[in-house]
């Protein structure tokens, strides 16, 4: 049956800027004496906030400074302003929901401002989710919990139980089946132990979406 809404995850799913977060976040750590792997950083923080790696690493021996945060977003966003490509398919999918007619719309953990870099080097795509792109960061309601996808399907005037979240995080996961939501996960290797724990259904290419949303 097909969705009253489809609700995004950002990162790793819509712009592939996972890449260049996770390489900076490596950096940093280690030059504040901690060095882990990038498989290890994702499976620490994959779906979280910087907030969150922030609190871990300084747990786990990383002598960030106080204003750490702030410095790193200000380093990230010159990064991925060099380039942030769509990830493969999205903007094939994109215009397939508005052919058929179904709204959707971005939640994403990250900061409004963060979307803006990188959803906004693709302007067709940022003007068609003008005041669409919700932030769990700013509204203060970071995955897992629910009220991201909750605002989303609100703002779309759907309700939760007719919408589809896409997620390529555990994290995200956890958020949509709070928010009694549908979650399709996006693995793109073919598998993600997480998101299959979570209920998502799995799924490696954006042009499998169509048919698992019966378009």
């Amino acid at each position: 049956m097909k969705p009253a809404a489809v609700l995004f995850d950002c990162d790793g799913v819509l712009v592939d800027s996972e890449p260049a977060t996770f390489a900076l976040i490596q950096e940093e750590f280690a030059a504040h004496g901690l060095a882990l792997s990038i498989p290890a950083l994702e499976a620490l923080f994959l779906g979280g906030t910087i907030e969150g790696v922030a609190r871990k690493g300084r747990e786990m021996g990383a002598a960030l400074p106080p204003d750490w945060v702030e410095s790193y977003y200000a380093r990230l966003y010159a990064r991925l302003a060099a380039g942030t490509a769509l990830m493969p398919g999205v903007a094939d999918l994109l215009a397939r929901l508005d052919a058929a007619g179904v709204p959707f719309a971005v939640g994403s953990n990250g900061r409004a401002a963060k979307m803006e870099a990188t959803l906004g080097q693709h302007p067709a795509i940022r003007a068609r989710l003008e005041g669409l792109m919700f932030s769990g960061q700013d509204l203060g309601c970071p995955k897992p919990a629910p009220d991201l996808y909750l605002l989303a399907a609100r703002a779309l005037g759907a309700p939760p139980e007719a919408c589809v979240v896409i997620e390529d995080s555990a994290t995200g996961a956890r958020a949509a089946r709070a928010a009694g939501m549908r979650c399709l996960g996006y693995a793109p290797s073919g598998a993600h132990p997480g998101l299959a724990a979570e209920g998502a259904e799995i799924f490696s290419d954006m042009a499998q979406v169509p048919a698992l949303l019966g378009l």
